[in-house]
Protein backbone atom coordinates (compact mmCIF):
# COMPACT_ATOMS: atom_id res chain seq x y z
CA UNK A 1 0.00 0.00 0.00
CA UNK A 2 2.80 2.70 0.82
CA UNK A 3 4.42 1.61 -2.08
CA UNK A 4 1.64 2.25 -4.61
CA UNK A 5 0.96 5.39 -2.37
CA UNK A 6 4.66 6.71 -2.81
CA UNK A 7 5.29 5.66 -6.92
CA UNK A 8 1.57 6.09 -8.04
CA UNK A 9 -0.15 8.38 -6.02
CA UNK A 10 -1.59 9.97 -8.60
CA UNK A 11 -4.29 6.95 -9.20
CA UNK A 12 -4.89 7.06 -5.82
CA UNK A 13 -6.12 10.40 -6.03
CA UNK A 14 -8.18 9.48 -9.55
CA UNK A 15 -9.79 6.29 -7.40
CA UNK A 16 -10.58 9.25 -4.59
CA UNK A 17 -12.09 11.67 -7.16
CA UNK A 18 -14.02 8.71 -8.73
CA UNK A 19 -15.16 7.17 -5.47
CA UNK A 20 -13.93 3.68 -6.52
CA UNK A 21 -13.47 0.99 -4.28
CA UNK A 22 -13.27 3.56 -1.08
CA UNK A 23 -14.14 0.95 1.28
CA UNK A 24 -11.29 -1.57 0.43
CA UNK A 25 -8.71 1.01 -0.09
CA UNK A 26 -9.50 2.78 3.47
CA UNK A 27 -9.26 -0.43 5.24
CA UNK A 28 -6.09 -1.62 3.84
CA UNK A 29 -4.85 1.77 4.90
CA UNK A 30 -6.07 1.64 8.17
CA UNK A 31 -4.64 -1.97 8.31
CA UNK A 32 -0.61 -0.75 7.22
CA UNK A 33 -0.74 2.16 9.19
CA UNK A 34 -1.67 0.35 12.49
CA UNK A 35 0.72 -1.99 12.16
CA UNK A 36 3.52 0.18 11.86
CA UNK A 37 2.54 2.39 14.44
CA UNK A 38 2.35 -0.22 16.62
CA UNK A 39 5.89 -1.33 16.17
CA UNK A 40 7.16 1.88 16.56
CA UNK A 41 5.43 2.28 19.54
CA UNK A 42 6.91 -1.14 20.57
CA UNK A 43 10.17 0.68 20.26
CA UNK A 44 9.15 3.52 22.21
CA UNK A 45 8.16 1.31 25.27
CA UNK A 46 10.79 -0.56 24.73
CA UNK A 47 12.86 2.28 26.76
CA UNK A 48 11.54 1.68 29.63
CA UNK A 49 10.35 -2.37 30.12
CA UNK A 50 8.78 -4.95 27.52
CA UNK A 51 5.16 -4.65 29.48
CA UNK A 52 5.36 -0.68 28.50
CA UNK A 53 6.41 -1.61 24.69
CA UNK A 54 3.12 -3.59 24.71
CA UNK A 55 1.13 -0.40 26.22
CA UNK A 56 2.98 1.69 23.55
CA UNK A 57 2.46 -0.77 20.72
CA UNK A 58 -1.67 -0.17 21.10
CA UNK A 59 -1.81 3.19 22.84
CA UNK A 60 0.36 4.85 19.41
CA UNK A 61 -2.18 3.70 16.44
CA UNK A 62 -4.78 4.75 19.04
CA UNK A 63 -3.62 8.07 19.43
CA UNK A 64 -4.14 8.98 15.57
CA UNK A 65 -7.04 7.16 15.03
CA UNK A 66 -8.74 9.32 18.11
CA UNK A 67 -7.53 12.40 16.29
CA UNK A 68 -8.69 11.19 13.29
CA UNK A 69 -12.47 10.63 15.04
CA UNK A 70 -12.43 13.94 16.37
CA UNK A 71 -11.27 15.69 13.85
CA UNK A 72 -12.86 14.50 10.38
CA UNK A 73 -16.09 15.61 11.66
CA UNK A 74 -14.81 19.38 11.76
CA UNK A 75 -12.69 19.26 8.51
CA UNK A 76 -15.89 17.28 6.39
CA UNK A 77 -18.80 19.95 7.95
CA UNK A 78 -16.76 22.86 7.42
CA UNK A 79 -16.37 21.75 3.49
CA UNK A 80 -20.10 22.03 2.92
CA UNK A 81 -20.69 25.46 4.67
CA UNK A 82 -18.23 26.54 1.77
CA UNK A 83 -20.25 24.36 -0.49
CA UNK A 84 -17.42 21.47 -1.26
CA UNK A 85 -18.90 18.70 -2.84
CA UNK A 86 -16.64 16.16 -0.96
CA UNK A 87 -18.15 13.14 0.34
CA UNK A 88 -17.16 11.75 4.31
CA UNK A 89 -15.60 8.32 2.02
CA UNK A 90 -13.64 10.64 0.29
CA UNK A 91 -12.52 12.79 3.50
CA UNK A 92 -11.84 9.76 5.42
CA UNK A 93 -9.81 8.41 2.62
CA UNK A 94 -7.19 11.52 2.60
CA UNK A 95 -6.22 11.75 5.97
CA UNK A 96 -5.84 8.10 5.74
CA UNK A 97 -3.52 8.75 2.73
CA UNK A 98 -1.51 11.10 5.11
CA UNK A 99 -1.69 8.80 8.37
CA UNK A 100 -0.38 6.13 6.61
CA UNK A 101 2.76 8.10 5.05
CA UNK A 102 3.20 9.14 8.51
CA UNK A 103 3.24 6.01 9.83
CA UNK A 104 5.30 4.44 7.12
CA UNK A 105 7.60 6.87 7.45
CA UNK A 106 8.03 6.57 11.25
CA UNK A 107 8.64 2.76 11.05
CA UNK A 108 11.39 3.69 8.63
CA UNK A 109 13.04 5.62 11.43
CA UNK A 110 12.56 2.83 14.35
CA UNK A 111 15.67 1.12 13.53
CA UNK A 112 17.37 4.87 13.67
CA UNK A 113 15.48 5.14 17.28
CA UNK A 114 16.50 1.65 18.18
CA UNK A 115 20.13 2.06 18.08
CA UNK A 116 20.03 5.32 19.84
CA UNK A 117 18.43 3.08 22.71
CA UNK A 118 21.44 0.59 22.33
CA UNK A 119 23.98 2.85 22.02
CA UNK A 120 22.90 5.93 24.35
CA UNK A 121 20.02 4.94 26.69
CA UNK A 122 19.45 8.59 27.82
CA UNK A 123 15.87 9.44 28.53
CA UNK A 124 16.02 13.47 27.48
CA UNK A 125 17.40 12.46 24.28
CA UNK A 126 15.50 9.43 23.18
CA UNK A 127 12.49 11.14 24.09
CA UNK A 128 13.33 14.92 22.13
CA UNK A 129 14.74 12.20 19.00
CA UNK A 130 11.38 10.36 18.32
CA UNK A 131 9.52 13.46 19.07
CA UNK A 132 11.33 15.04 16.01
CA UNK A 133 10.59 11.91 13.85
CA UNK A 134 7.07 11.87 14.13
CA UNK A 135 6.76 15.42 13.56
CA UNK A 136 8.50 15.29 10.88
CA UNK A 137 7.19 12.16 9.09
CA UNK A 138 3.26 14.07 10.20
CA UNK A 139 5.08 16.83 8.16
CA UNK A 140 5.25 14.87 5.36
CA UNK A 141 2.14 12.97 5.43
CA UNK A 142 0.06 16.45 5.75
CA UNK A 143 2.41 17.52 2.89
CA UNK A 144 0.39 14.79 0.97
CA UNK A 145 -2.91 15.87 2.27
CA UNK A 146 -2.47 18.84 0.84
CA UNK A 147 -1.39 17.52 -2.46
CA UNK A 148 -4.17 15.47 -2.63
CA UNK A 149 -6.79 18.49 -1.95
CA UNK A 150 -4.94 20.09 -4.78
CA UNK A 151 -6.01 17.46 -7.24
CA UNK A 152 -9.36 17.43 -5.27
CA UNK A 153 -9.51 20.68 -6.54
CA UNK A 154 -8.94 20.87 -9.92
CA UNK A 155 -11.81 18.24 -10.54
CA UNK A 156 -13.81 21.10 -8.97
CA UNK A 157 -15.02 19.20 -5.58
CA UNK A 158 -14.08 21.62 -3.15
CA UNK A 159 -15.68 24.89 -4.88
CA UNK A 160 -19.29 25.04 -5.44
CA UNK A 161 -20.73 24.93 -9.01
CA UNK A 162 -19.97 28.29 -11.19
CA UNK A 163 -22.91 30.57 -12.49
CA UNK A 164 -22.72 31.33 -16.13
CA UNK A 165 -21.53 35.24 -15.80
CA UNK A 166 -23.30 37.09 -18.92
CA UNK A 167 -21.72 40.18 -19.65
CA UNK A 168 -23.67 43.31 -20.37
CA UNK A 169 -23.76 44.29 -23.99
CA UNK A 170 -21.82 47.17 -25.24
CA UNK A 171 -23.58 50.17 -25.91
CA UNK A 172 -22.96 50.68 -30.08
CA UNK A 173 -20.13 52.44 -31.36
CA UNK A 174 -21.43 55.95 -33.04
CA UNK A 175 -20.78 55.62 -36.67
CA UNK A 176 -17.57 58.31 -38.21
CA UNK A 177 -18.65 59.71 -40.83
CA UNK A 178 -16.77 58.59 -44.08
CA UNK A 179 -15.92 60.68 -47.46
CA UNK A 180 -16.99 58.09 -50.65
CA UNK A 181 -13.91 57.93 -53.14
CA UNK A 182 -16.97 58.61 -55.57
CA UNK A 183 -17.59 62.03 -53.68
CA UNK A 184 -14.10 63.35 -54.02
CA UNK A 185 -13.71 66.46 -56.48
CA UNK A 186 -12.02 65.36 -59.57
CA UNK A 187 -9.78 68.16 -59.88
CA UNK A 188 -8.22 66.52 -56.39
CA UNK A 189 -6.78 64.04 -58.10
CA UNK A 190 -4.85 65.61 -60.77
CA UNK A 191 -4.73 63.76 -64.34
CA UNK A 192 -1.54 64.85 -65.27
CA UNK A 193 1.59 66.71 -64.34
CA UNK A 194 3.54 69.39 -66.37
CA UNK A 195 7.70 68.86 -64.93
CA UNK A 196 11.03 70.24 -66.19
CA UNK A 197 13.18 67.44 -68.02
CA UNK A 198 16.81 68.00 -70.03
CA UNK A 199 17.73 71.75 -69.14
CA UNK A 200 13.72 73.24 -69.45
CA UNK A 201 11.97 71.31 -72.05
CA UNK A 202 8.67 70.17 -70.99
CA UNK A 203 7.16 67.18 -71.07
CA UNK A 204 3.64 65.74 -69.93
CA UNK A 205 3.36 63.12 -67.60
CA UNK A 206 -0.04 61.83 -67.63
CA UNK A 207 -0.32 59.87 -64.03
CA UNK A 208 -2.56 55.98 -64.68
CA UNK A 209 -5.12 55.83 -62.39
CA UNK A 210 -4.80 53.12 -59.62
CA UNK A 211 -6.25 50.14 -60.07
CA UNK A 212 -9.47 49.91 -57.49
CA UNK A 213 -8.48 47.74 -54.21
CA UNK A 214 -9.76 44.05 -54.18
CA UNK A 215 -13.35 43.91 -52.09
CA UNK A 216 -13.23 42.79 -48.62
CA UNK A 217 -14.78 40.25 -46.38
CA UNK A 218 -14.07 41.04 -43.05
CA UNK A 219 -16.94 42.56 -40.73
CA UNK A 220 -17.10 46.09 -40.78
CA UNK A 221 -15.54 47.24 -44.07
CA UNK A 222 -17.79 47.92 -46.93
CA UNK A 223 -16.97 47.29 -50.54
CA UNK A 224 -18.99 49.88 -51.83
CA UNK A 225 -16.88 52.00 -50.42
CA UNK A 226 -13.54 51.10 -52.42
CA UNK A 227 -11.80 49.25 -49.12
CA UNK A 228 -12.62 52.31 -47.08
CA UNK A 229 -13.45 51.19 -43.16
CA UNK A 230 -16.92 52.27 -42.49
CA UNK A 231 -17.22 52.16 -38.97
CA UNK A 232 -20.87 51.43 -38.09
CA UNK A 233 -21.19 49.02 -36.18
CA UNK A 234 -19.39 48.10 -32.66
CA UNK A 235 -16.00 46.59 -32.25
CA UNK A 236 -16.15 42.54 -31.53
CA UNK A 237 -15.41 42.07 -27.70
CA UNK A 238 -12.87 40.29 -25.59
CA UNK A 239 -14.91 37.56 -23.66
CA UNK A 240 -14.06 38.20 -20.22
CA UNK A 241 -11.30 36.47 -18.14
CA UNK A 242 -12.12 34.90 -15.17
CA UNK A 243 -8.98 34.81 -12.75
CA UNK A 244 -9.17 31.22 -10.81
CA UNK A 245 -9.11 31.68 -6.80
CA UNK A 246 -8.49 29.56 -4.24
CA UNK A 247 -11.39 28.09 -2.93
CA UNK A 248 -12.12 28.75 0.56
CA UNK A 249 -12.06 25.24 1.38
CA UNK A 250 -8.20 25.06 0.35
CA UNK A 251 -8.12 27.97 3.42
CA UNK A 252 -9.81 25.73 5.70
CA UNK A 253 -7.76 22.77 5.12
CA UNK A 254 -4.71 24.78 6.95
CA UNK A 255 -6.55 25.70 9.42
CA UNK A 256 -7.63 21.78 10.05
CA UNK A 257 -4.19 20.67 9.91
CA UNK A 258 -3.21 23.05 13.10
CA UNK A 259 -6.48 21.70 14.73
CA UNK A 260 -5.37 18.50 13.59
CA UNK A 261 -1.49 18.88 15.58
CA UNK A 262 -3.16 20.72 18.40
CA UNK A 263 -5.46 17.86 18.99
CA UNK A 264 -3.23 15.11 18.61
CA UNK A 265 -0.25 16.79 21.01
CA UNK A 266 -2.55 17.23 23.70
CA UNK A 267 -4.21 13.57 23.38
CA UNK A 268 -0.78 12.11 23.33
CA UNK A 269 -0.30 13.95 26.46
CA UNK A 270 -3.02 12.75 28.11
CA UNK A 271 -2.33 9.31 26.71
CA UNK A 272 0.56 8.86 28.43
CA UNK A 273 3.82 7.49 28.86
CA UNK A 274 4.71 5.89 25.67
CA UNK A 275 8.27 6.39 26.69
CA UNK A 276 8.37 5.19 30.38
CA UNK A 277 10.62 7.21 33.07
CA UNK A 278 13.21 5.32 34.37
CA UNK A 279 12.73 6.73 37.53
CA UNK A 280 8.95 5.80 38.28
CA UNK A 281 7.81 2.43 38.06
CA UNK A 282 5.18 1.14 35.22
CA UNK A 283 1.45 2.85 34.92
CA UNK A 284 -1.02 2.68 32.02
CA UNK A 285 -1.79 6.32 32.78
CA UNK A 286 -0.26 9.21 34.29
CA UNK A 287 -2.01 11.57 35.86
CA UNK A 288 -2.94 14.81 33.43
CA UNK A 289 -1.03 17.27 34.94
CA UNK A 290 1.23 20.33 32.48
CA UNK A 291 1.01 19.93 29.09
CA UNK A 292 2.69 18.59 25.83
CA UNK A 293 4.71 21.87 24.79
CA UNK A 294 6.13 22.41 28.31
CA UNK A 295 7.17 19.52 28.88
CA UNK A 296 9.21 19.85 25.65
CA UNK A 297 11.09 22.75 26.97
CA UNK A 298 11.38 21.58 30.45
CA UNK A 299 13.32 18.41 28.57
CA UNK A 300 15.75 20.77 26.13
CA UNK A 301 16.69 22.91 29.22
CA UNK A 302 17.29 19.52 31.10
CA UNK A 303 19.16 18.30 28.15
CA UNK A 304 21.83 21.09 27.54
Amino acid sequence: MIERILRDRQSIWQQIVDERELGQLTTHMLASSAVALALYGAVLGAFHSVLMAMTSAVKLPLLFLVTLAICLPTLYLFNLVFGARLSVRQALAMVMVAITVTAMLALAFAPISLFFLITAPDYGFFKLLNVAILTLSALVGLRFLTGGMQVLNEHGLLAPPVSAVVAAPAAPAEAVPVTPVSAVPATAVPATATTAVNGGAASTVVSAPLPPPPPMTTPGWDPGQRGIFAATGPLPQRPPVHETQRPASMTLLYIWILLFGFVGTQLAWTLRPFFGSPNEGFALFRSIEGNFYAEILKTIANLF
